[in-house]
């Protein structure tokens, strides 16, 4: 019974994941190249990200909201910013659109994310002879993550790649990345700040999620219309 909760936690973390490739263009396109190098770039930001907070952030004694300690890991937090900038316009891509670019781009991003911070926890606990909802709620949150990081992929990918977008639309594109950008510092706050439990946070994220991609989505279809 621990092993088929394990493999049904997993399935629900990293599932999403093989689904999104093979149901989209992106298997078509062959990109899993571009989301392996991308995967790499995010190891590596993650690493400079570990380096950072371990340099400039104090440990704390209690689990209470700090906000000048939350502003430095938002503001840390665009380093991830600086890895997609990376992935979307130095890693070489084989001729493939700037629509699929950007997902598999977001897609590598959200995989090596899911694997670093939810494998082992899945491999320890959810395991274990008592059964219990955290890691179900993991696996949904990857999910929001897998969403979140596709958008963001495709917000940068508007500021950086689309040169004719409209002048209007810039500050909301800007705006929008920088909501997703600091969605953990957001969550942090939510948890600490407010004492939001696990589940309520979760629900927020997959909510979040949801509002973003569709934003994200309309922004990006207005920015591909012909200007007049």
């Amino acid at each position: 019974m621990t092993i088929f909760h394990f493999f049904n936690c997993a399935i629900l973390t990293f599932g999403p994941h093989a689904v999104y490739y093979s149901a989209t263009p992106l298997s078509e396109y062959d990109t899993i190249g571009t989301s392996i190098r991308t995967a790499v770039v995010y190891l590596i930001t993650a690493l400079v990200k570990l380096v950072c907070l371990a340099t400039f952030l104090k440990v704390s004694e209690s689990d209470s909201f700090d906000p000048y300690q939350e502003a430095l890991k938002a503001l840390i937090g665009f380093i991830d910013v600086a890895g997609l900038y990376f992935a979307l316009t130095q890693l070489a891509h084989r001729n493939i659109s700037q629509n699929h670019k950007f997902q598999a781009v977001g897609l590598g991003w959200a995989f090596a994310d899911s694997v670093l911070h939810r494998l082992a926890p899945l491999w320890v606990g959810a395991r274990g002879l008592e059964f219990t909802w955290d890691y179900i709620l993991q696996g949904l949150e990857a999910n929001a993550n897998l969403v979140l990081s596709i958008s963001l992929a495709a917000l940068s990918s508007l500021m950086w790649l689309r040169k004719n977008k409209p002048k209007t639309l810039i500050p909301v594109i800007y705006a929008c990345a920088g909501i997703v950008a600091t969605m953990p510092s957001i969550t942090s706050y939510l948890r600490q700040g407010l004492g939001w439990h696990f589940p309520k946070v979760v629900g927020f994220e997959l909510f979040t999620s949801l509002v973003m991609a569709f934003i994200s989505w309309q922004l990006f279809a207005a920015c591909q219309r012909p200007s007049n």
